[in-house]
């Protein structure tokens, strides 16, 4: 291991490979069969769980990149079986919420960047140069494409497909596509839903919800109140009520069906 400082305070578990010119400060925990390629950066504050693949040149745990931020000590957490690829940037969190939260089996891409006290689920898929501002959440199994933007405070809700060179501005409801520019609903993510194993009566039940909700026209709640009386409870149909009605940017546009 050339040029690689290690401090003695850090937590390195078993089987842990480091490449060169690697920086690994105080209070840093590494679980075991990790994998850290060379010039990596892992500042202190951060926790990385087993199996994952940190690629070169990573920064995990930088300092927030937030001018309200005053030096108060906070944390990076990534869990287990994470890829993150080379250039990937992570900050640790603010006093907001104090910690920034990966979860586990991720794929993070090349040159993306994950803002201050953000919150990703499991499961995810980001992609190369994808822009994440602080505190934004990204719930299971959403596939984020390559160059999008993220504005703070966006929430992305679970199995949701968002297209490349998106500008994200308003929250994205769960099980479905977006695209195009302004950005907005594309259609239900069938093929990520399928590979999940959604039945098709599951995903016609989640098209019909979807339908009342972006072609009503008076208003959100009439519509988020028509499918409530007129769907049976599902565990998916009140992921849809309880996203939309905790929705604090507003959700985006629909098309016409």
């Amino acid at each position: 291991m050339k040029n690689t400082f290690i401090h003695k305070q850090a937590v390195i578990g078993t089987n842990v490979n480091i490449g060169n010119c690697v920086t690994i400060e105080d209070d840093v925990i590494i679980g075991k069969n990790t994998q850290i390629g060379n010039n990596v950066s892992i500042l202190r504050g951060t926790r990385i769980g087993e199996n994952c693949q940190i690629h070169s040149n990573a920064v995990l745990g930088g300092i927030p990149q937030d001018l309200k931020y005053k030096g108060e000590y906070t944390f990076l957490e990534i869990g287990h079986n994470n890829i993150i690829r080379e250039f990937v940037t992570i900050n640790k969190g603010t006093i907001s919420k104090g910690t920034t939260s990966i979860g586990n089996s991720n794929l993070i891409m090349s040159n993306a960047h994950i803002g201050h006290d953000c919150a990703i689920g499991n499961n995810c898929i980001i992609g190369f140069s994808v822009g994440m501002a602080g505190e934004v959440t990204v719930e299971d199994w959403s596939n984020i494409s390559g160059l999008t933007a993220i504005h703070q405070f966006s929430s992305i809700g679970e199995n949701t497909m968002i297209s490349g060179l998106s500008r994200v501005v308003k929250d994205i409801p769960p099980y479905i596509m977006v695209a195009h520019e302004p950005l907005r609903f594309a259609g239900i993510n069938t093929v990520g839903l399928k590979r999940r194993e959604f039945d098709s009566c599951k995903i016609d039940e989640l098209k019909a919800i979807y339908k009342i909700i972006f072609q009503e026209k008076r208003n959100t709640k009439f519509a988020l109140e028509l499918v409530k009386s007129e769907f049976e409870q599902t565990l998916e149909r009140d992921k849809i009520l309880n996203f939309i009605c905790n929705s604090k940017r507003g959700i985006l546009k629909g098309i016409e069906f």
